[in-house]
């Protein structure tokens, strides 16, 4: 739909997704055009059940998606967004036409559709869209709208409940196997096995050595130039026509790989031998091959392109990438950069041929202008590559940009530039130099050289490499100018050692390439799916490599065992392939999601599994692999062995190593592993050094009053004192008995720490003494630090050995002055109760204005009668916050005007009108909240992670 001549003066609402962007295209649109943002999605699948409304129940509730009823989502206005929503119906309320102006891609198209669907507008909408914000690209998106292109509206539909009910039905078979808080998704588990699996190899791998000779060799001749030297070095090929062994030889075992019978295995002996025997040897050139190199520019940049390069140049993470692309985007420096196409328009094309002619000259420009086709499967978006918006390229010096502005969009320069310039061409030449050793044996070495005779487009731009040892497209060597039978003579003969290499670990830019040659997610996701298995902990880097936890080990390895067809490559692919043919109008997406969820007939997740694909268990759907745990041993599944007596095991609290003893009934060995240690490189004799150290209990001796023994302890969080309670203590229940604890000083160690600092540590807190008031004063140590405490007033102390030195005196001269200005300094804690497994964060007992209440810093929870802040226990806090967040946020109460004092009659029947109005609809309501009950409480329990893991998953990993 065309804007209408009848409208065309009237004010016009256009919705774009972000501030930024909004910010840049109304000064292209001027007067008469209100451009406001949507700040992304404004409405999505629930996060919590505590968001569902209230008539849906069960299932529905807990997944947000209507299983039994074609997958009908549940959609919510996110919290956050209400307020915007609320602006932009008021706007839409004094305008004549809206233009729904998100990125032209599924997600945009969806923000779009979710739009209309929640402003219901009465004027015309039309569904503007753009590649680039220039004032030209944006005047044609405003005369040439189209319509909502539905059927991309259901395809990203389609993949936001595929990915919802992925997350939602297996992270908590994580939570449940391995640990809280855990989550699944369809594309990071993927990746997570990918770089799981490179870890094993590296882990297997076994490292073997090889030696070889380098030789210097000289023509005799004078050098004309350094340009063109007499010397070269080579490197030996072959003895008696066996060719010398290289890394390339050898498996992952250390041994030679079969079929290499025709090479020859040097040791060091046997070649320093070798090496002593050429000593003396007279060398020839036996051969001198000479053929043309040729090399062709690079595609201009797609998303993942983007995303290697700018992470072997300029060292940005994907996600680093994306958020620079996505900012010089909307300020109109570059088209849009999710994209898989590789096209440039005519337009395009022009600015970067006028540019190669004006910066390099005609003879870089070649006659007819380069084309390139996209290589991805079923590349989704019309766009064009990544590129200078415009129909001019601004150089990057005309920018203004700075920093990681100018460095991402230089890159993007350059490349496009090249991409329309000629070839590079050249020379390749190998010399084979050949001689006889003393004891009779015939050597060949070989040189390989480069000459580039034309640079071409390596003038501009020269695409990096993962590997740092590999050569770069403009790298020259040069040879001397030889011939066949021409004598050599050897200046040194060095022999040199090597040794094989495990596969390298995956970078953010392999991974992004790896996922991308398997055909596994959608480009425009890669970012957040890297960055959501670093922030699950699943990954950390090391460097630029991505290196798996122990815990991604317990987590792949429950996957594959279990849900093979869910992490299997060919199968991820697959999934693909038929959500792009939902896309192109080839399949329904109801029948489909019914046999990935159902297991229905043929289908997702059949075809897999009839493969060979996976466990290959049964033909069955995502449901049912869900339904039946039992099989599933939590603790085999996280554990994994290391030597014939020492496993790992993943606990709840971190990994680490055990021994059991020789005794039965006696406890083992035991101690963690450090957090960020590689798992290749827990070796058995590392795991045998970990668990020979001392485990960090120390006996210091029996407390003189009580005769319990004291012990130094070196715990997960630091270096504490704990005394030993006689056995019967009993530890739960009325009675229950906790043992003192406190956490060493900063200035102690377990080394030096003694039976009197441990007394000394336990006496706290201290009653340092009473006010005039009669109020009692205390010197306590909290995770903060060391402090006094007068009733719920608490100062600062500056040293943790004031605890035992600062006087009443001192203590009311620091209460006497004022505290400072702004807000005021949080009370330190009654209790600290360890990490909440939810939420991961530490968990403390505080006094409030209402009473003792348990807090995480998100969410806060008041004691009950029968808890005291004595005794409650980790246990106990940590159920009281997820009982907190099932319940979600108060609601707040309107505000009621005030009653006139004049109609107070009036006010009373009211209030009884009021009341008996409340009874009916309680009385109502009493049949619905009975049939409901069950439901509901099933439904809050498993909500009770707030926004939990799965929901993250879901959100996170939409391809």
């Amino acid at each position: 739909m065309s804007p209408s001549s009848e409208t065309a003066h009237g004010q016009r609402l256009v919705i774009v997704e972000s501030p930024a962007k909004a910010k840049t295209i109304k000064g292209y649109l001027g007067p008469g055009y209100i451009v406001e943002a949507s700040v992304g999605h404004i409405r999505d699948l629930p996060s919590t059940a505590a968001e569902v409304p209230d008539k849906y129940t069960g299932e529905v509730r807990r997944l947000g998606v209507d299983v039994d009823h074609d997958f009908a989502p549940i959609y919510v206005v996110n919290a956050d967004k209400k307020s915007q929503v609320s602006k932009l119906k008021s706007l839409l309320a004094e305008s004549d036409e809206l233009f729904l102006a998100t990125d032209e891609d599924r997600e945009g198209e969806a923000i779009a559709w979710h739009l209309q669907q929640v402003l219901k507008p009465k004027v015309p909408v039309h569904r503007m869209v753009f590649h680039e914000i220039t004032k030209t690209a944006i005047q044609e998106a405003v005369a040439n709208p189209r319509e909502l292109n539905q059927r991309l509206v259901d395809a990203q539909e389609t993949r936001r409940i595929l990915d919802r009910l992925y997350g939602f039905e297996v992270s908590p078979v994580l939570w449940k196997k391995v640990m809280p808080k855990l989550s699944a998704g369809r594309v990071q588990s993927v990746a997570t096995r990918l770089v799981v699996e490179r870890e094993r190899e590296r882990m297997a791998f076994r490292t073997a050595s090889y030696w070889d000779l380098v030789g210097t060799f000289g023509t005799g001749r004078t050098p004309a130039d350094a340009a063109n030297p007499e010397t070269f070095g080579a490197r030996l090929a072959s003895v008696d026509g066996k060719r010398i062994a290289s890394g390339r030889d050898f498996g992952s075992d250390g041994r030679l790989k079969a079929g290499s019978t025709n090479t020859l295995h040097l040791d060091e002996q046997a070649a320093r031998q070798l090496a002593a025997a050429l000593a003396q040897t007279a060398f020839s050139v036996r051969s001198v091959e000479s053929k043309p190199y040729r090399r062709s520019p690079y595609a201009p940049f797609r998303t993942t392109t983007l995303q290697q390069e700018a992470s072997r140049k300029l060292g940005f993470g994907a996600k680093r990438t994306m958020q620079v692309a996505q900012k010089l985007y909307e300020n109109g420096f570059i088209t849009y950069m999710r994209t898989d196409s590789t096209t440039l328009s005519d337009t395009a094309i022009a600015a970067a041929r006028a540019q190669v002619t004006q910066l390099y000259g005609a003879d870089y420009l070649p006659d007819a202008p380069r084309t390139y086709a996209s290589k991805v499967k079923n590349a989704q978006e019309a766009h064009e590559a990544v590129r200078p918006s415009g129909d001019r390229f601004r150089t990057p010096a005309e920018t203004g940009l700075s920093g990681d502005d100018f460095r991402l969009y230089e890159l993007i320069w350059m490349r496009t530039v090249a991409s329309q310039m000629k070839d590079a061409v050249g020379q390749s030449v190998t010399v084979r130099v050949g001689g006889a050793s003393a004891d009779g044996r015939d050597v060949e070495f070989s040189a390989s050289g480069k000459i580039i005779t034309f640079h071409g487009f390596l003038k501009a731009y020269v695409e990096g490499a993962d590997d740092p040892n590999a050569e770069l497209d403009d790298r020259e060597r040069r040879l001397p100018q030889v011939a066949q039978g021409d004598p050599l003579a050897a200046d040194r003969i060095t022999p040199e050692g090597h040794a094989t290499k495990p596969p390298a670990r995956y970078t953010e830019a392999s991974l992004v390439k790896e996922l991308e040659d398997r055909e596994i997610g959608r480009p425009s996701t890669y970012a957040s799916i890297i960055d959501t298995i670093i922030q699950r902990r699943y990954v950390f880097k090391k460097g630029t490599a991505l290196v798996p936890s122990f815990l991604s080990f317990a987590v792949v390895n429950l996957l594959e065992k279990h849900f093979g067809r869910l992490v299997d490559y060919d199968f991820t692919a697959k999934m693909e392939d038929d959500l792009d043919r939902i896309a192109a109008g080839e399949a329904q997406s109801v029948p489909w999601l019914k046999r990935f969820y159902f297991g229905e007939g043929e289908g997702a997740a059949g075809a897999a599994a009839e493969a060979g694909n996976g466990d290959g268990d049964h033909l069955g759907g995502l449901k049912e692999l869900v339904t039946d745990l039992g099989a599933i041993d939590a603790r085999e599944i996280s554990s994994f062995r290391i030597s014939e007596d020492i496993t790992l095991r993943v606990g709840r609290y971190g990994p680490y190593v055990e021994r059991a003893s020789a005794v039965e009934g006696e406890p083992g060995q035991r101690a963690d592993i450090p957090d960020e240690l590689p798992p290749d490189e827990l070796t058995v004799e590392l795991a045998e050094e970990l668990l020979a150290k001392p485990s960090g209990d120390f006996e210091l001796g029996p407390d003189p009053v009580t005769g319990n023994m004291l012990v130094a302890k070196d715990g997960r969080y630091g270096p504490y004192v704990t005394e030993i309670l006689p056995e019967g203590t009993p530890k739960t229940g009325k009675n229950a008995v906790k043992p003192r604890t406190a956490s060493l000083f900063k200035t102690m160690s377990l080394d030096t720490v003694t039976l009197e600092d441990a007394l000394r540590l336990l006496s706290l807190p201290r009653v340092v003494g009473t006010d005039a008031e009669g109020a009692e004063i205390t010197a306590q140590n909290g995770r903060y630090g060391p402090y006094l405490k007068r009733g719920t007033d608490s100062r600062s102390l500056t040293s943790e050995d004031q605890l035992f030195t600062i006087t009443l005196e001192e203590a009311l001269a620091i209460y006497a002055q004022p505290k400072q200005r702004g807000r005021a300094a949080a009370a330190p804690p009654l209790k600290e109760l360890g990490t909440d497994p939810v939420s991961e964060r530490p968990v403390v007992v505080k006094d409030g204005r209402f009473g003792p209440y348990v807090t995480d810093g998100e969410t806060n929870a008041t004691l009950r009668k029968d808890d005291d802040v004595e005794t409650i226990t980790p246990e106990r806090g940590y159920e009281l916050l997820a009982e907190k967040r099932a319940r979600g946020p108060v609601k707040k109460a309107a505000k009621k005007a005030p009653a006139k004092k004049a109609a107070a009659k009036k006010t009373t029947t009211t209030k009884t009108a009021a009341t008996k109005t409340a009874a009916k609809k309680t009385a109502a309501k009493k049949t619905t909240t009975a049939k409901t009950a069950t439901a509901k409480k099933t439904a809050t329990k498993k909500a009770a992670a707030g926004k939990t893991a799965a929901g993250k998953a879901a959100a996170t990993d939409e391809g």
